[in-house]
C-alpha cells in the first residue's frame, strides 16, 4: 500500500525526475564539468541538511560528495559555484529547525539511496555520493520517522529541486552555445 506522503508528492517527483538535466544524467550524457556543477549544488544542500544530526550516522553525504568533487577537479573539471536557486533553497533549509528539516531529509536521502543506485553507474566519477554503508539501516532510520503530514514540505523541496535542475540545464545549454560559437 502506497503512503499518503508518496501519493501526494508523486506528481512533483515525476516532474523533477523528467527534467532535461536529470534525464541527461540518467542517460550518462553529462561530462565531468556538468556533473561537477551538479555536485556543487548537492554539496550546498547536504551541508545545510547535515548541520544537525541525521537519523543515522551513515546517511552523511558531505565527505562522499567532496571526494567525488576532488576526483573531478583532479581530472581537470572546474568549479562554477552555487546557483541562485541552490542558494535560495540552502538558506531556506538552514533556517529550519531539526524537526522541520526531516521532510527534506526524507526527500533527499531516499532519492540518493534509491535512484542513486542506478545513477552511480551513469556519472563520470566513482559515484561515491551514492554509496551508503549500512544501506538498510539508513533507509529504515528514515522510514521510522516518515510522516504523511510532510506532504507540503516535501513538495516545497521538489519545487526547489525542479528550479535547480532548470538552472543547471540553462547553464549547460549556455556553455554548449558558447563552445559552438568559439
Amino acid at each position: 500500500m502506497q503512503s499518503l506522503l508518496k501519493d501526494q508528492t508523486a506528481e512533483k517527483h515525476r516532474i523533477a525526475e523528467r527534467k532535461p538535466f536529470n534525464m541527461r544524467m540518467f542517460k550518462g550524457e553529462l561530462n565531468q564539468q556538468a556533473y561537477l556543477h551538479y555536485l556543487e549544488q548537492q554539496l550546498a544542500i547536504f551541508t545545510a541538511l547535515e548541520q544537525h544530526p541525521l537519523p543515522h550516522p551513515s546517511l552523511n553525504r558531505i565527505e562522499s560528495i567532496s571526494a567525488d568533487i576532488q576526483e573531478l577537479e583532479t581530472a581537470g573539471a572546474l568549479r562554477k559555484g552555487e546557483l541562485t536557486a541552490t542558494t535560495t533553497y540552502k538558506n531556506y533549509l538552514s533556517g529550519l529547525t531539526p524537526s522541520e528539516q526531516l521532510p527534506h531529509i526524507y526527500l533527499h536521502y531516499l532519492a540518493i539511496a534509491y535512484g542513486g543506485q542506478i545513477m552511480k553507474t551513469k556519472v563520470p566519477s566513482k559515484g561515491l555520493f551514492y554509496d551508503f554503508h549500512n544501506f538498510e539501516a539508513c533507509i529504515l532510520s528514515i522510514r521510522q520517522i516518515q510522516q504523511d503530514s510532510w506532504v507540503n514540505e516535501v513538495n516545497k523541496g521538489y519545487d526547489a529541486i525542479i528550479n535547480i535542475f532548470d538552472a543547471l540545464e540553462a547553464t549547460l545549454l549556455e556553455t554548449t552555445k558558447i563552445i559552438e560559437h568559439a
